[in-house]
């Protein structure tokens, strides 16, 4: 009998441990991070090498990092119709796991408000991880044979020639509506060229006046600008309120708006470029995942060492849309068939709409 209490002791304990074993075991996977030892593509909407791909690789090592589990993490890249392919792919194919995430270029927006063809999402159920960038400059340019010294000449000028680089390109699109706001008599459009040979055009009199970025004429027009060769009239500010540091004492390109209409169409355009390069996740994501890889995201933003890292990779500086930010300037978005409807005349051929 003692025998056979001795073995039945010893089989209780035996079951008693691996119970115990097997609740720690348990509780010990339930506390391990959810991306650990697991994959993350990255989805990107454009060819590898280019500045968009750069602008990922600055982010991944800082993802890794912040992400707990500290994931491996791999991009893939699909471009096509403007990122429109990309975009499409990761709204509608894409598991909502948590393990992909999409990277699509600023015309995610544009491209959705405008209605182009091809476009599949809705934007207002993609989950959103925030932007590296989200601040701009544009600035008006004329050269100083043109005889325009201020905004009064730009408007009582005649047949002023503004280059840019083809028919529904940014500068394009902004060169039109700084045109049209400002109101500048029956102005001619030269396209055709590339962004240095927009500079070149201008010094040697082939076009009068150009729109460019006031962080790029600092950098390469230092000289024109320094001798009066060009003179800047007008700035558009991204997002509003946002002083350049050199162009302190310019015009606001909103001073120049006689209507809400134009007062929309400005807003419009100053969300689509301050969405930068979004980083967003299908619908369906789980809540628990969305909110790690948010988190990390903000993290990426705020690390004292991404901005360095950063402007390695791109050569800019980091000016990060956080992923609340963004949520809160797409529910701001005008998107009045008005709006959309002169946009779209400004960014076609043809002249100028009447005000």
């Amino acid at each position: 009998m003692k025998t056979i209490g001795l073995r039945i002791r010893l089989a209780s304990g035996v079951l008693l441990t691996a119970f115990l074993l097997n609740i720690f075991h348990t509780a010990a996977l339930a506390q391990s991070p959810f991306y650990q030892g697991k994959t993350i593509t990255i989805l990107q909407g454009t060819s590898p090498g280019g500045s968009s791909d750069m602008l990922t690789r600055s982010m991944i090592p800082f993802l890794q990092k912040h992400i707990p589990g500290h994931p491996t993490i791999i991009s893939e890249y699909m471009p096509g119709g403007g990122g429109i392919k990309a975009a499409n792919q990761v709204f509608k194919n894409v598991k909502p796991d948590g393990l992909t995430i999409g990277r699509i270029g600023g015309a995610l927006v544009t491209n959705a408000i405008l209605g182009e063809k091809g476009v599949l999402y809705d934007l207002d159920k993609f989950i959103y991880l925030g932007s590296p960038h989200s601040t701009y400059h544009w600035i008006f340019l004329t050269r100083r044979e043109s005889g325009v010294k201020t905004v009064d000449d730009l408007r009582s000028a005649a047949k002023l020639r503004i280059g840019a680089q083809a028919v529904g390109h940014s500068i394009y699109f902004v060169g039109r509506m700084f045109a049209y706001l400002i109101g500048i008599k029956d102005p001619s459009f030269v396209v055709g060229y590339s962004g240095s040979e927009l500079d070149a055009a201008l010094a040697r009199g082939e076009i009068d006046a150009r729109i460019n970025n006031a962080d790029t004429a600092l950098t390469r027009n230092v000289e024109m600008l320094k001798s009066g060769a060009v003179t800047p009239h007008v700035i558009m500010q991204v997002p509003k309120d946002l002083k350049h540091h050199h162009f302190t004492n310019l015009p606001e390109i909103e001073s120049f708006a006689r209507s809400e209409r134009e007062r929309k169409l400005l807003h419009m355009v100053r969300v689509f470029r301050q969405f930068g390069t979004p980083s967003l996740l299908p619908p369906g994501t789980p809540k628990e995942q969305a909110e790690i890889l948010k988190a990390a995201m903000v993290k990426t933003f705020k690390d004292p060492e991404f901005p360095a890292e950063y402007k390695k990779f791109t050569g800019d500086d980091a000016t990060p849309l956080m992923p609340d930010e963004m949520e809160q300037a797409l529910k701001e978005l005008p998107r009045d068939p008005e709006s959309i409807a002169l946009f779209k005349k400004l960014n076609a051929a043809g002249p100028l709409p009447p005000r």
